[in-house]
């Protein structure tokens, strides 16, 4: 866990609690429920990775001031509103451990709440007073958006190909993870080359938090990875292990997990995670994410050597601590 690293352990509670008194400010509402369901979601924690990598990046080119804070709350608003709408999206019961806002307060509250909370997200964008960062998270949530609607037509699909599954998380998931990183250094006056590098760095931490994402769902359990384990074989998601036992499997097991997909049937569960755990799927797996934290690191090498880029290569190795 990040608070068990050096930088980390000195910094990172001041830093969060830094963004929380903006999250908690910006959260509330003269409309009720609306606070009550942001304060819900916002209250149930999660790894705040986006937004320390805004911080981050901010710090990493010497610039430490609130509106650094201010856009880091902005991001994990744009998370949470997205956590809202695919809940509803993937009819989820359980997020970070805790019942769902959609399944405690309805499809129409949680839809509803998660557009006031993206909102309030662009009002915190218009506080940088930089056109440059509100153009890159209008472009981002563009992709996001995209991204959301590709993973919703590969819902079944057993054609898809590594090359695609790695455009929809790189859209769906990697996206936030590189704009929140690009904010941070625009704020920070970075030079166009640190601005560059350090939107790679997002990019490549992002894609290796989703693929082992995906690992966890056959290879976690609840409690730690706070849904249920199985949800994606539920909602007929083509990750990669399942990807990787399509093309490399045995025949069996490959028509095996191309029926699970195609009826999107959590009774397949147990057989599927057999196959998976008897193959490579998940070291394979692993190391297609081991290669995004490599790259993540090497993007840093343009950066000044201090304590910041070593406990940005820290956060990224942490991605791959979640299976080990």
């Amino acid at each position: 866990m990040l608070e068990n690293l050096p930088y980390f352990q000195r910094h990172l509670p001041d830093d969060l609690a830094k963004v929380n008194v903006v999250i908690n400010q910006a959260v509330q509402s003269d409309v009720a429920l609306i606070s009550q369901i942001g304060t819900y979601i916002i209250s149930a924690g999660g790894k705040r990775l986006r937004p320390i990598i805004t911080i981050l990046a901010g710090k990493v080119v010497g610039y430490d001031d609130d509106k650094l804070y201010s856009l880091a709350a902005m991001v994990e608003f744009i998370h949470t509103s997205t956590l809202l709408h695919d809940d509803v999206v993937d009819e989820s019961d359980l997020r970070r451990g805790r019942k769902t806002a959609n399944n405690l307060f309805g499809n129409a509250a949680a839809v509803l709440v998660g557009d006031f909370l993206y909102t309030r997200a662009f009002q915190l964008m218009v506080g940088s007073g930089s056109m440059k960062i509100l153009e890159v998270m209008a472009d981002a949530t563009n992709i996001i958006a995209e991204g959301e609607v590709m993973q919703l037509m590969n819902i079944g699909n057993t054609d898809i190909t590594e090359a695609e599954y790695v455009q929809v998380i790189q859209y769906k998931t990697a996206k936030l993870f590189e704009a929140a990183a690009q904010v941070g250094a625009i704020l920070g006056g970075a030079t166009p080359e640190q601005e560059q590098a350090l939107k790679d760095y997002g990019m490549y931490v992002g894609t290796a938090f989703q693929i082992i994402d995906d690992v966890l769902d056959y290879s976690g359990d609840t409690d730690e990875i706070g849904k249920n384990v199985g949800d994606d074989l539920a909602e007929g998601k083509p990750t990669l292990p399942l990807i990787y036992l399509m093309r490399n499997g045995s025949e069996q097991a490959a028509n095996d997990v191309r029926h699970a997909l195609e009826n999107a049937d959590r009774s397949y569960f147990d057989k599927i995670h057999d196959y998976v755990v008897r193959s490579d799927a998940l070291p394979y797996s692993v190391s297609e994410a081991r290669k995004a934290v490599d790259k993540a690191i090497e993007c840093l090498n343009v950066l000044p050597d201090n304590e910041i880029t070593q406990a940005m290569r820290q956060l990224a190795q942490e991605s791959l601590a979640r299976v080990s």
